[in-house]
């Protein structure tokens, strides 16, 4: 959605042309499969992290384009609430060191940012939702003024045609209705993206949706909203609802909602840019000069603009994305399943056990996929947001018996699943200090039983305990965490509460 977007109407005539341009571009990516333009596998990955800014108070500040122009750097952008920004690491080529390199790159980035900020009373907090967010601070007053963001709330709006409404029923109750999408702002992630051929996206893409909910399980980080304790990582109940442009009578018909899991396993890349067409209406019907099969006819390489920019406005927890590098056009899979945070160090452990999981369980011969079923997967994904590190897992028995267990998500993860990190982390070349180092993380964390959520909530807890009123509680912890979270340690080594006076 990074493209340069500029605000206006729509009549019946847009709709239809944009309907038309996107089969075609849909035509083309087609025979650029067929024809097997693209690139070479290079073993690229990418990453990118949504901010928090907030101030000494630990309250949210309003302040994203002041913080920018300090900054003043293309790796910083905007993102949908004023209180939000975006930092985006170049690709790196998996293998060797890479981890401590990028965990360099960030620190260096974010501890600049973090001081640019600091000159204007603001800082960086790294954090699946802000635990100080009011509903007064996510309003439509508050989306960064970009016309991007403008258009797409005023579509999204006008496709639902009433308030957007929030029910979430977890530790407490949240319920309540915006008139815009802003309660998405809300929501910080991590975005882990990996270039893959045609031939392995489809694999690569299965094993990603397979490990979901315990990428969750391991990385929950947002037990907080609008003052209430819900989920461990309440960001994809909120990131559903907030988006859902389906009024009551078409979910009850059982359309799909724009943040969406999916709902089979996949055969090739093209199923779900075709998925994308064939239930989704466009939000943002803008075309382009080019007709992609012309370029495809003269040898060229057609940017397929509108397959793009649909795709950017239906929200999977793993995208498929096209891109051109060169002249070349490649495959992503993205992964958009992790709240950010809480460190540098937890993002990049995290990120590792991704690459390493997802390239181990996509060359199995006997996939993980071809005996877990997706719905149990679905599952999965729920019952993680639910329960963070606490979550139990539907998981294939191993032997010849098969079957699924339910066992506790620590348990697979030390069990099975990080062995299996460890040498897809070997298969891809990376150094062993680097593997142990980021795997060792991962699996304390599972010892402890520790990770962003579990923390937030035992040390609001320790707040109140020791006489705070929520507020209060919510904004010291939040003091408390964007101090630890500067500090660098990891969180599974964070002590609960506040240090002594």
């Amino acid at each position: 959605m990074g493209e340069k977007v500029v605000a206006g109407a729509f009549d019946l005539s847009d709709r239809q042309a944009y309907r038309t341009k996107l089969n075609r571009c849909l035509e083309g990516l087609g025979r650029l499969l067929e024809e097997r333009r693209f690139d070479r596998p290079r073993n690229l990955m990418g990453l990118e992290i949504e901010l928090n800014l907030a101030g000494s108070d630990g309250l949210p500040r309003m302040m994203n384009q002041q913080v920018l122009q300090r900054i003043a750097s293309r790796d910083f952008q905007t993102e949908l609430g004023m209180f939000n920004l975006e930092v985006n690491i170049l690709p790196h080529r998996l293998g060797g060191r890479v981890f401590d390199q990028l965990s360099e790159e960030l620190r260096t980035g974010l501890a600049y940012a973090h001081r640019k900020a600091g000159e204007v009373d603001a800082g960086i907090v790294m954090i699946g939702i802000l635990p100080t967010l009011g509903e007064h601070d996510v309003v439509s007053a508050n989306l960064s003024d970009v016309d991007r963001y403008t258009l797409l709330n005023d579509q999204m709006a006008a496709a639902r045609g009433e308030d957007f409404a929030l029910d979430i029923e977890g530790v407490e109750r949240l319920v309540c209705t915006s008139p815009s999408i802003a309660p998405e702002s809300a929501c910080t992630s991590v975005q882990l993206h990996l270039q893959v051929t045609p031939a392995r996206f489809a694999d690569v893409w299965n094993a990603a949706q397979a490990i979901t909910g315990v990428q969750i399980a391991l990385g929950a980080n947002a037990p907080f909203l609008f003052g209430k304790e819900l989920w461990r990582e309440s960001r994809p109940p909120l990131f559903q609802q907030a988006t859902d442009v389906r009024p009551p009578e078409l979910a009850n018909q059982g359309v799909r909602p724009r943040t969406w899991f999916g709902e089979r396993w996949i055969g090739s890349a093209h199923e779900l840019f075709e998925e994308n067409l064939r239930y989704f209406p466009p939000l943002l019907p803008i075309c382009d000069d080019e007709d992609p099969l012309k370029v495809l006819d003269e040898g060229g390489v057609p940017e397929l603009g509108e397959l793009v920019l649909h795709n950017g406005t239906v929200y999977r927890w793993n995208r498929p994305v096209y891109g051109i590098a060169d002249g070349v056009p490649h495959l992503r899979v993205e992964n958009r399943v992790l709240p950010a945070g809480p460190t540098v160090t937890d993002v990049i452990a995290n990120a590792a056990f991704y690459y390493g999981l997802v390239r181990a369980l996509a060359e199995e011969s006997r996939p993980v996929w071809s005996r877990l079923p997706f719905e149990a997967a679905e599952e999965n994904f729920t019952e993680a947001c639910r329960h963070g590190i606490e979550a139990e897992m539907l998981w294939p028995r191993s032997g010849r018996s098969g079957g699924l267990a339910r066992i506790p998500a620590v348990q697979l993860v030390l069990e099975e699943l990080l062995p299996l990190a460890a040498a897809g982390l070997d298969a891809w070349h990376i150094e062993p200090a680097d593997r142990d180092h980021y795997l060792g993380v991962i699996e304390e964390r599972c010892r402890r039983r520790v990770n962003g959520a579990s923390w937030q909530v035992a040390t609001y807890d320790r707040a109140l305990d020791a006489g705070l009123g929520r507020e209060a509680a919510l904004a010291a912890m939040t003091r408390r965490y964007a101090e630890l979270m500067h500090a660098g340690e990891p969180v599974h080594t964070w002590p609960v509460g506040f240090p002594a006076p």
